[in-house]
């Protein structure tokens, strides 16, 4: 199988959502970090990936269509190259409202990583703190440098993906503007709209991030 979509697009930018719409679509199934809570089989790849080591991505992607979130889309750029004919999907928010999002969620299981009393987790959550901490944001967490950071992904990758290859997507844009791009029809019902900071407390509580 290969990859007809790539998001592009950091996490808290309504990856969950996205990947529950792809799905729904009949794209799926997604790549999430969400899987990689799910299948232990995942981390390695991506603990390979972070410490520069090569990775095969077909078995890296084998039996998922499309991804989205981290940790995969630290990588757009190369899934891009590596899946010439995938579509590339750029979520976004508006800068400080990702911000606060982040910030409450996904930056504190980072800042608290070793205190994960579960292995797995610990060191998935290692994995991630690699990904996003050091090497997106350069090992700054502060607001100033993240948000930069997110502004520069957002100029990179319009800069990087030809026009007609590319979706600068919000969720709040609803089924329309994606359905466009992917060249599918609208489906009945609203879009997906899930993992508010409750949820994803609720779900990592559960064992899983979303």
């Amino acid at each position: 199988m290969s990859l007809s979509v790539i998001g592009a697009g950091f996490g808290r930018t309504g990856t969950m959502s996205i990947k529950k719409a792809l799905e729904q679509l009949g794209l799926g199934p997604c790549h999430h970090m969400e899987e990689v809570f799910k299948n232990p089989r995942q981390l390695p790849f991506w603990q390979n990936a972070a410490a520069g080591e090569g990775v095969d991505w077909h078995e890296v992607f084998e039996g998922y269509n499309c991804s989205v979130d981290w940790p995969s889309g630290h990588y757009w750029k190369e899934l891009a190259e590596f899946y010439p004919d995938a579509r590339v999907l750029l979520s976004v928010r508006p800068p400080e409202r990702w911000w606060d999002s982040f910030s409450g969620t996904i930056k504190v299981l980072l800042e608290r990583k070793n205190e994960i009393p579960d292995e797995y987790p610990r060191a998935l959550l290692a994995m991630a703190d690699k990904l996003i901490t050091e090497q997106t944001f350069g090992g700054c967490l502060d607001r100033e440098s993240a948000v930069a950071a997110f502004q520069n992904r957002i100029d990179e990758v319009r800069r990087v993906i030809p026009k007609e290859r590319l979706l600068i997507f919000e969720v709040a844009q609803g089924w329309q503007p994606l359905c466009e791009f992917l060249g599918v029809p609208v489906p009945a019902g609203d879009f997906p709209r899930c993992n508010d900071k409750v949820e994803f407390w609720d779900v990592f509580s559960g064992g899983a991030d979303a």
